[in-house]
């Protein structure tokens, strides 16, 4: 902490302090801050140090001490005006808004002293000839606030009708102000087009887009747009999160997250400011802050998490009901107390309606990882759809009997379930027995739920069909239990076990004692066995004689049941299986080709036969197929297509695995923007099933990605840093990580927050440091040195340079190597008495190019090496023009600028050697060179160089369609002929003014 020994220091001291993070420790540093200010006996010191403390008390959660130094700033203008700076008393008329809004949101302060303060504000600003627009703003934000609706919209009209001047907001402030009173009273679309200069970047502050973001969440919602208050969400709290000031902010995201199924991120953001709940600094926002807590408590009970453990005040632990109720008596306490000051019911009213909120979506995935709450509800949105709720009436049995054997008849979902109520049922009724068969089909359905487990239950139920003089339903059923065992890995065991089914059943058949259904069942079963058998294979090389013995059990199968399925669902399954099983033995035996269409043919036979979500599996892998062959269109349809017809009974896993997959072909064709889509989907179901640290954390990565492919930045940020708290290497892959790292690296460097950006870029570089090829090492290290430099960190950026360059040396990598030596020059003539070191670096990238240029052997690359060449003479001579140094001699200025010209020549000369597709190149080079010219005194020189800029444009009429030149007035080929051409004509006229003089 810098010693205050003059006024200087004390600038700069309130300069440091005011980049400090928004908080109690920067209130405090102001305060001694005007301690030495005060030491110092210069009347402005003082006043500069009161403002000082004014604005940090502003932007922080203690705003009720603004009132004392503002008094006493309000007296010394009172006494000395002349002590005052033209700053300074602009600054003082300034803060009277700040000290409006602060009376208001405190309700110890009487509402009389509140309209007082209005005609004080008024009178000192007609006295210093200021437009009304800010008084009447702050007369609307009176009126607004103690629900004088007819008062608001007066002032409201006054305020957008009286002049802007300095004392008004700024815009992305007024508009701000102006769409919540749209919002407030209904006007929700109007509130949005006010808000979108702001949320598109045209107007911004040190608060904005920050409130207007939050302010918009619930409006988009209630529009029904919740795709774009998902990216407000991302964004805008991205921006809030570390502000202290922005409580209210902060409390429009935990709604969001209340009213979108996103209860968990709710805990999680409650979680993360504990100080929110007790802070009485500010006791409007504290009161909009405990409304929304109530709102999430509310909703967690009404989700069955009662009992849930929530984040609260400190001090002891909370349950959901208990921080409602805590809360709720706070914000109403608080409200009653502003309702009391005012003379309103207002206040208290619009609390409770914000606390009793129902959600506006269901559920609004948003990309990012969130501890999810448990509960049995919670559990159930995770799995397939669940059965049929049944009519609370009492139950016939032979109507469930009924019900359940057409369901398991017809293989429809949820056939288990039935069978197990007809179970019930029968337990509980007196007098009631159950026939043999209809004990089968019960035991038979138990194993089937029991899945691996299952074995006993199918022999059981095998007992009972035999019992019930069905014989070969109960060998089908001991063949179900032999491919259970298969399933644990006892496929030896299976097969001896099916051998005996397998032969009875077919003596069974050929005597006619059996039917097509019960034989097919045994042979299906045997053929699943032989086919968990090619699987065990995996990733190995099949035996042909383990492959032929599977394709001849399951054409044995299909010999049996092809043509003879008719109207029974069973048999057309067997079918359809069948040729799945053929699909993968083709795949496996090395004709992908045959496997593809066998898979598709088993699809749409299970379509046909009415059972949509038995396709699922054959689509996906259709899908993997289609990929692998190269055909995208056909993998995409099947991906499609397998969403399509699992419906409701696909399982949350399944559902994530799919949209992942249909992310990669979607983005793989260039459809950024639906690729996400799918990725936020998967990101979803993954966490859905459990699998949020596995699948979730691999689909936020991919879409982190697809975002960042669309340069939404902020919201690729907050995917990004979830996904990384999940990737491992061991799990994903150490590429995985880098490359999120990487992308991470990127947002955070467009969002200009550079230090961040060159952690992330340093952790990837020191993963890619020990992979065998360098290349990502390099331009991961070149990349951190970047963002190093820009975070005000020379010397680290150029030690990171230097490691880049070393990399870029060892790859042969002329091009980053020369890059590298260019920004380290820049960088050292930042430095003081670092000019001699920047020019030995530049030199250094020129003698560089020249000698890789000596080496090549390759046309294409020696073109390349001499437009490196080019642009780093074009260098060298910026270098040197800005190394001319103000106080130097004439002579030692000129020298340099004539140096400086000398390296902008031997650039055109360059460009004008490479043709016309460095022309752009070639004329800023020249335009340059004719601007040192001028500084030279060589008039005529300069305006050869703009003539010869001129004539190169010669056919580039300015007023040429942009859509010719593939880009915008300001961003394309049009737009830089025309800034080329501008600049020539301003050349040429200053070096015709420099001849006549």
């Amino acid at each position: 902490m810098s010693e205050i020994t003059d006024f200087d220091s004390l600038r700069r001291a309130m300069a440091e302090n005011g980049e400090q993070p928004e908080g109690p420790a920067r209130n405090a540093r102001a305060e001694q801050l005007l301690v030495e200010a005060e030491r110092l006996d210069i009347p402005l010191a003082v006043i500069e140090a009161l403002g000082h403390q004014l604005k940090v008390y502003n932007y922080s959660s203690e705003k009720a001490k603004m009132f004392v130094p503002f008094a006493r700033l309000l007296r010394m203008w009172d006494e000395r005006p002349e002590d005052f700076d033209e700053y300074e008393t602009h600054s003082l008329h300034w803060v009277f808004k700040w000290m409006s809004a602060g009376m208001l949101d405190q309700p110890h302060v009487p509402l009389a002293s509140v309209e007082k303060w209005l005609g004080e504000m008024e009178h000192r600003y007609r006295l210093a000839g200021h437009s009304t627009r800010a008084v009447r703003s702050a007369e609307f934000s009176v009126a607004a606030h103690v629900g004088d609706v007819e008062r608001a919209e007066r002032a409201f009209s006054a305020w957008l009708a009286a002049d802007r001047d300095t004392m008004a907001d700024c815009h992305a402030c007024e508009l701000h102000g102006q769409g919540w009173w749209q919002a407030e009273r209904g006007r929700d679309a109007e509130a949005l087009a006010l808000w979108a200069p702001v949320l598109e970047g045209e107007y911004t502050c040190a608060h904005e887009p920050h409130t207007v973001l939050a302010s918009s969440l619930v409006p988009l919602l209630r529009l029904g747009r919740p795709e774009e208050a998902r990216a407000n969400h991302l964004r805008g709290f991205r921006l809030v999160r570390s502000m202290e000031s922005m409580r209210g902010a902060y409390a429009d995201h935990v709604e969001f997250c209340a009213l979108t199924g996103n209860e968990a991120r709710g805990l999680e953001l409650l979680a993360e400011r504990p100080a929110y709940f007790t802070d009485e600094g500010h006791p409007h926002s504290k009161l909009e802050f405990l409304s929304v807590v109530v709102l999430l408590m509310e909703r967690l009970s009404e989700l069955g998490l009662a009992g849930q453990r929530v984040p609260g005040p400190a001090g002891r632990e909370w349950t959901a009901p208990e921080l409602a109720e805590h809360a709720r008596v706070e914000a109403l306490a608080l409200a009653a107390r502003f309702d009391e000051r005012n003379g309103t019911s207002y206040v208290s009213e619009r609390a409770r309606a914000r606390m009793a909120q129902q959600p506006l979506v269901e559920r609004l995935p948003l990309g990012v990882r969130a501890a999810r709450p448990t509960s049995a509800a919670a559990a159930a949105t995770g799995a397939a759809a669940p059965a049929p709720v049944q009519e609370a009436v009492e139950p016939d049995l032979a109507v469930l009997l009924a019900e359940a054997q057409r369901l398991s008849d017809t293989l429809q979902p949820h056939a288990v379930e039935a069978w197990a109520r007809v179970a019930r049922l029968a337990e509980e009724v007196d007098g009631v027995e159950l026939d043999a068969r209809d004990r089968a089909e019960i035991a038979d359905h138990e194993a089937i739920g029991l899945g691996p487990d299952g074995a006993a239950a199918f022999e059981h139920a095998a007992e009972l069909y035999a019992r019930a003089g069905d014989p070969g339903e109960a060998l089908a059923a001991r063949a179900r239990a032999a491919y259970v065992r298969a399933l644990t890995g006892e496929i030896d065991e299976a097969l001896a076990a099916v051998a005996e089914p397998y032969d009875r059943v077919l003596a069974l058949y050929a005597e006619g004692d059996t039917e097509v259904p019960q034989a097919a069942g045994v042979l299906m079963g045997r053929a699943r066995i032989l086919m968990r058998r090619v699987h065990e294979a995996e990733g190995e090389v099949v035996d042909e004689a383990v492959l032929a013995e599977a394709e001849a059990a399951v054409r044995e199968l299909l010999a049996l049941v092809e043509g003879r399925a008719g109207t029974d669902v069973r048999l057309a399954a067997r079918v359809a299986e069948g040729h799945a099983m053929l699909a993968e033995l083709a795949t496996h035996s090395g004709n992908p080709q045959a496997g593809a269409e066998l898979f598709a043919r088993a699809a749409a036979e299970f379509l046909a036969t009415g059972l949509p979500w038995f396709a699922v599996e054959y689509e996906a892998r259709l899908a993997g197929l289609a990929h692998q062959l190269g055909d995208m269109r056909e993998a995409e349809r099947a991906l499609r297509a397998a969403l399509e017809h699992g419906g409701p009974y696909l399982e949350a896993v399944g559902r994530a695995q799919l949209h992942l997959q249909l992310a990669e072909v979607v983005g793989g064709r260039g459809d950024a923007e639906e690729a996400a889509e799918h990725a936020l989907e998967s990101a979803h179901w993954a966490d859905e099933a459990g699998a949020g640290p596995t699948l979730g954390a691999w689909a936020r990565h991919q879409l982190g990605g697809f975002l960042v492919r669309q340069g939404r930045w902020a919201e690729a940020a907050e995917v990004l840093e979830s996904a990384l708290a999940e990737l491992t290497a061991e799990t994903h892959g150490d590429g995985a990580v880098v490359q999120t790292q990487w992308w991470l690296g990127d947002c955070l460097s467009e969002l200009g927050e550079h230090r961040d950006a060159a952690e992330r870029r340093l952790q990837a570089a020191e993963i890619a440091r020990h992979w065998p090829e360098q290349h990502d090492h390099a331009t991961l290290a070149h990349l951190a040195a970047e963002s190093l430099g820009q975070a005000g960190l020379p010397t680290e950026a150029d030690q990171a340079y230097a490691r880049a360059g070393e990399l870029w040396r060892g790859l042969g990598n002329v091009h980053g190597l020369v890059r590298s030596l260019r920004a380290r020059a820049w960088l050292a003539l930042r430095t003081e008495d670092g000019t001699d070191a920047a020019r030995d670096l530049m030199a250094s990238a020129v003698e560089e190019c020249a000698d890789a240029f000596d080496a090549a052997d390759d046309d294409e690359a020696r073109l390349r090496l001499v437009s490196e060449l080019g642009h780093t003479h074009r260098q060298f001579g910026d270098l040197l023009a800005r190394s001319a140094a103000e106080d130097a001699d004439d002579d030692s200025i000129r020298a340099t600028l004539e140096e400086a010209l000398s390296q902008m020549a031997e650039a055109v000369a360059v460009f004008v050697a490479l043709g016309e597709a460095t022309v752009h190149a070639r004329t800023g080079a020249e335009l340059a060179a004719g601007w040192l010219e001028t500084d030279l005194g060589r008039p005529a020189a300069a305006a050869a160089r703009a003539r010869a800029v001129l004539r190169a444009y010669a056919d580039a009429e300015a007023d040429t369609d942009p859509d010719a030149y593939g880009g915008s007035d300001e961003d394309g080929e049009h737009g830089t002929v025309r800034a080329r051409r501008a600049e020539a004509e301003q050349l040429l006229q200053a070096a015709e003014e420099q001849m006549d003089r």
